[in-house]
């Protein structure tokens, strides 16, 4: 069973919503629709790589990435998608995760990402993940996520994978109106690589992650690439379960639920908190999204030393808990000390 399958336990949300009637746009390297588990989950996009239907993937990018949104269940197999019931749509447009120099394999220039996002938007989708990174604001690109964000689409973008390159701007995660996802592993810390930055709103799973490897069988996967997913897939279960909402309702519903990080209420390596799929569908909410607090100091303390901070802090709270049930107590004895001999001494009749 994975380790985020078991955080997330689709098993729970499922009776509730799958997704089913949402399109969720995979602009990415192409999604592999001889994927068992996939079966039925893929509709033909457009390939602008190469001339298709986006329904081949020559590295298993965009498939994974897709899987962890809607792979169906199988026999035997812990895996599958966190909202099985979507329908994916697929925009190939690279074999590469970076859309500029600096990764090998081929890719269309960032230009045609506005395209895609275009194509995705005319295409009736919903939720349009990208799990493609820019590093220079693209004016086309800018524009066709306005443009779809005006046109009530949830985007959400994966952060990118170069802290230790100092953090450049990613995009389209940077834009307004977008869900920037960063990544953290098992012990719920950020992945070293996932980037530091305003542009960062939520985390969710992004190291040895498992999803599906192009044609059968499946792979572990690392980076805000996969993490972006989960984010995806929660957006669209938020909107068939709640047809109602807008995409600014959808987006302030996942930050507003999210689960406390080490960061604090927001920080720079973790946004708001952890993605947490069940309650961003399920819960009531007073208002809307959370307001950001000042962005904390840029911390060179390790990830032992996060966590330990974490952990001290949620043993103070718990200090405090078992504080307020002693005192609770106290008042209690006192109560049954003082009032029980008085009482008896009455015969339990009314005082004056």
């Amino acid at each position: 069973m994975p380790w985020a399958q078991e955080r997330y336990a689709p098993h729970r949300l499922t009776p509730l919503a799958d997704g089913r009637g949402i399109t969720v746009a995979v602009i990415d390297s192409g999604v592999d629709a001889k994927h068992p588990q996939l079966a039925g989950r893929i509709v033909a996009g457009t390939d602008l790589l190469d001339t298709g239907d986006g329904t081949i993937d020559c590295v298993s990018h965009g498939t994974a990435v897709a899987s962890i949104i809607a792979a169906n269940p199988a026999d035997g197999v812990g895996f599958h998608g966190l909202a099985p019931g979507v329908t994916i749509l697929p925009v190939r447009l690279t074999e590469a995760q970076v859309l500029q120099d600096g990764t090998s394999g081929r890719r269309v220039p960032p230009s045609e990402l506005a395209r895609a996002i275009r194509y995705a938007v005319s295409r009736g989708a919903a939720v349009l993940n990208l799990s493609v990174v820019l590093y220079q604001d693209d004016p086309a690109v800018r524009s066709a996520v306005q443009e779809a964000i005006g046109a009530g689409v949830v985007v959400v973008a994966a952060v990118g994978n170069q802290h230790d390159q100092g953090d450049p701007v990613p995009y389209p995660a940077a834009y307004d109106g977008v869900l920037g996802v960063g990544a953290i592993g098992p012990t719920g810390i950020r992945v070293p690589s996932s980037q530091v930055g305003s542009y960062v709103d939520i985390v969710a799973p992004g190291s040895e992650v498992t999803a599906a490897a192009r044609v059968r069988g499946h792979g572990r996967y690392d980076g805000t690439s996969f993490a972006a997913p989960f984010v995806s897939a929660t957006a669209a279960l938020i909107r068939q379960y709640r047809p109602d909402q807008p995409a600014e309702a959808v987006v302030a519903r996942i930050l507003a639920t999210a689960d406390p990080a080490p960061g604090g209420a927001w920080s720079a390596e973790y946004g708001y908190g952890v993605l947490d799929p069940y309650r961003a569908v399920t819960e009531r909410l007073a208002s809307g999204a959370p307001e950001r607090a000042a962005p904390l100091p840029e911390t060179t303390a390790d990830p032992a030393t996060l966590a330990a901070a974490a952990h001290d802090a949620e043993r103070r709270r718990l200090a405090l808990r078992l504080a307020g049930g002693g005192g609770a107590a106290a008042v209690l004895v006192l109560v049954v000390a003082v009032v029980l001999p008085r009482g008896a001494r009455r015969r339990w009749r009314a005082g004056s």
